[in-house]
């Protein structure tokens, strides 16, 4: 295990004497300012408790001996002290006055975390992992300062360094919440000296005879191997020195937990385990990362079938190191792990940060900011500019969620700003419903009441009824989230559904009547609009979500009226080409039965803007709306022009498009293209080619028939992704 230092005073009995004898040892390099703060905040704990016992003031110095270790600032002592010995008689208006606001803000924190329930009684197994996980994010919700929880995590440490001394329920208990809540906490916050210990102790005491077996089978106690490696990072030092590799070396011996946890794993024994004694190098370059791996394979001999190179390979979440295994000094097994500054940055606060790919199962941005936001504080945090930096990120750290507890303990998470009766909402759709008020900590709170984290809230129903119409008021903050709004929308649309029938109804008939069109298929329009039965689409039109014109339209015309001429020029009427548009593929606004042709110009495919162009004894000419030779038309010109659509496509129809592909000029570039075309059944019917000996550059255009613009898509997408190809695009 590991060796725990203390500056605390000898003796059962804690005085003042002793007191100024720790604030001294603490304190030092702190300047007068912080010492004498530390003073009062003891000076004030000691006479709280007066004749008393000052046992739990000696657990307070204990917890803040832990966070000295941490090297944290003055405040974070004196609200540890504060907390552990005040604890609720604390008057925080008075103390922030002392003290200052940071301190104040954090007992307060303290204060509501202290109240919460860490566990539920009645969670179902199968969503025991999104409980703890969502009682990790209430802790962190709940702590707008990351102080706060370095103190909730020191305390728990100082709780299970002493667990042994506790009735056995109360261990095991203790340590399964700092298995699933505490330790991953650490670990996300990447305190891992906190984090390993946590682990190790409570692994202790929920698989004691596993635990025992595996420290038994390691050669030599924790701080043995610690010397270890104190030794191989001198020896790389000197070694990487003599190489010319400026470079920064960790390392750390492996934990109990985690070598259990690596032996599931991989299903090994501990004799298979390389890593028990691990270094980290950091380097400034790509280059010097082989450079140290050369001067490590020179010093020792590498372990077969232990090297992998995930800078040349990196991971799916490209997370990038290498990692070698040698038998080091004393011919002990060692692993090397070497990556760039800017490679571990990655590791540690990207999205290949442990926490974030081997624990989260949700993926979650907002909250992995704020995670990436407290975990810069603790890389950044100093005497000086402590105070300073935690007030400038105050506002980064808020949470954009809130978690909240059922009178079970079951953690639920909303968005923040969300009521009690969003509240009710997420617990059941039924229960919102007759939802009628709530409590909030024991307390009637009004419905509208935006909710905070760690909150208990208890929901009063009647035993029948239905939502208020006000909920959906904006106005009145009932509901601020949409899943509970659109519940309430659904409840009354279901009580209005008959009125709403019966408007649909009547509205399509009006619609058919106007339009002299014939009544559509209803089966077929509810399919269309992503309804089961017909009724839901005429209740649907009834709310005014669909227009009756839109379900009128599906159905034929009763008569079918010759149109009126365009233009006194002629306009030929012949059947359609093979190739080309055909009448179900273009539509000419209030004109049936007109031939159209596509225009080689621009060369038209479904469904980009079009116009059309009437010429004289050709019917239609379809161009793009964007067609320099329609932009250039004189006024006489424009006269012809005339709206047109797409229509309903024809299977058969293909459209000329115009391909080029910029690319160096390599053998067989025409192979490989004709080939992709060839693939997608794509009609290649022109081809013309020019290369530039100069830039040994090939500038090439392709005439093809499509029949989608899904279709062009594919063929220019797998284009690019041929060797030496620049450049690919439509030439119009």
């Amino acid at each position: 295990m590991v060796s725990v230092t203390t500056n605390l005073p000898e003796g059962d009995r804690i005085e003042r004497k002793g007191l100024v004898s720790w604030v001294k040892q603490v304190a030092s390099g702190r300047g007068w300012k912080a010492r004498g703060r530390l003073r009062d905040a003891c000076g004030m704990a000691l006479e709280a408790l007066g004749d008393g016992d000052t046992t739990v003031l000696r657990r307070a110095l204990e917890v803040a001996d832990i966070l000295v270790g941490m090297e944290l600032d003055t405040d974070t002592l004196i609200t540890t002290i504060l907390h552990n010995v005040l604890g609720e008689k604390a008057d925080r208006e008075e103390l922030g006055r002392r003290f200052g606001r940071d301190v104040a803000t954090m007992l307060e924190d303290l204060a509501r975390i202290g109240e919460l329930t860490p566990s539920a009684d009645e969670v179902d197994p199968e969503e025991e992992e999104e409980h703890m996980e969502n009682l990790r994010r209430m802790l962190l919700s709940i702590a707008d300062d990351v102080r706060v929880i370095l103190i909730i995590l020191a305390d728990r440490l100082y709780e299970m360094r002493n667990l042994k001394h506790q009735p056995e329920v109360v261990r095991k208990q203790e340590a399964s919440e700092t298995s699933d809540i505490y330790a991953p906490l650490a670990n996300r916050l990447g305190i891992w000296q906190i984090k390993w210990e946590l682990e190790d102790l409570a692994f202790r005491y929920l698989e004691s005879p596993t635990y025992m077996e595996i420290a038994g089978l390691l050669d030599g106690k924790r701080t043995d191997r610690e010397e270890y490696i104190a030794q191989v990072i001198e020896l790389l030092q000197r070694e990487f020195k003599a190489a010319g590799i400026k470079a920064e070396i960790t390392g750390r011996p492996k934990h109990i937990f985690s070598i259990w946890k690596k032996m599931q794993r991989k299903k090994v024994d501990i004799s298979q385990i390389f890593d028990l004694r691990a270094v980290r190098v950091l380097v400034k370059s790509v280059t010097d990362c082989y450079g140290v791996l050369g001067v490590v394979h020179g010093l020792w001999k590498h372990i077969p079938g232990e090297f992998d190179d995930y800078i040349a390979t990196p991971k799916p979440n490209m997370y990038r190191s290498i990692h070698t295994a040698v038998i080091g000094p004393e011919e002990k097994p060692l692993e090397i792990q070497i990556r760039t500054y800017e490679m571990h940055e990655h590791a540690e606060l990207g999205v290949a940060a442990h926490w974030s790919y081997k624990e989260s199962r949700r993926q979650d941005e907002e909250f992995e900011r704020r995670i990436v936001l407290m975990r810069n504080w603790l890389e950044m945090r100093d005497e000086e500019g402590g105070e300073g930096t935690a007030e400038e990120l105050r506002s980064e750290f808020e949470a954009a969620r809130v978690y909240v507890l059922t009178p079970e303990g079951k953690v639920i998470e909303l968005a923040k700003g969300a009521t009690p009766l969003d509240f009710a909402y997420r617990i059941h759709t039924d229960i919102g419903h007759r939802c009628r008020g709530a409590r909030i900590n024991g307390c009637i709170a009004p419905l509208a009441q935006p909710l905070e984290s760690g909150q208990m809230v208890e929901i009063i129903t009647a035993k029948e009824g239905g939502p208020s119409r006000d909920w959906l008021s904006p106005h009145l903050g009932y509901l601020a989230t949409t899943r509970a709004r659109n519940k309430v929308r659904q409840w009354f649309k279901q009580q209005d559904y008959g009125e709403h029938l019966n408007i649909g109804r009547q509205a399509l008939e009006r619609e058919l009547v106007r339009l002299g069109a014939v009544k559509p298929d209803l089966e077929e329009a509810a399919k269309r609009f992503n309804f089961k039965e017909p009724d839901d689409l005429l209740a649907a039109i009834g709310r005014g979500e669909v227009s009756p014109v839109q379900v009128a339209g599906m159905g034929r015309r009763l008569e079918v009226a010759e149109p009126p001429p365009l233009t006194p020029s002629p306009v030929s009427r012949r059947k359609p080409q093979k190739r080309g548009a055909s009448k179900a593929d273009v539509v000419v606004e209030g004109v049936d039965e007109l031939m159209t042709n596509m225009a080689r110009c621009c060369k038209p495919v479904p469904y980009d803007p079009i116009i059309g162009f009437i010429t004289r004894g050709k019917g239609v000419t379809i161009h793009r709306a964007d067609c320099s030779w329609v932009s250039n038309l004189d006024a006489v010109g424009r006269e012809r022009l005339v709206g047109v659509h797409w229509g309903g496509r024809s299977e058969e129809a293909d459209y000329p498009v115009d391909i080029r592909v910029v690319a160096g000029d390599r053998k067989g570039l025409l192979r490989d293209i004709s080939a992709i075309m060839t693939n997608e059944e794509v009609n290649l019917i022109g081809v013309n080619t020019r290369s530039d000996r100069r830039t040994d550059q090939a500038v090439m255009r392709f005439t093809v028939e499509i029949s989608s613009m899904e279709q062009l898509s594919r063929v220019l997408h797998k284009i690019s992704q041929l060797n030496d190809v620049q450049e690919v695009k439509r030439q119009v």
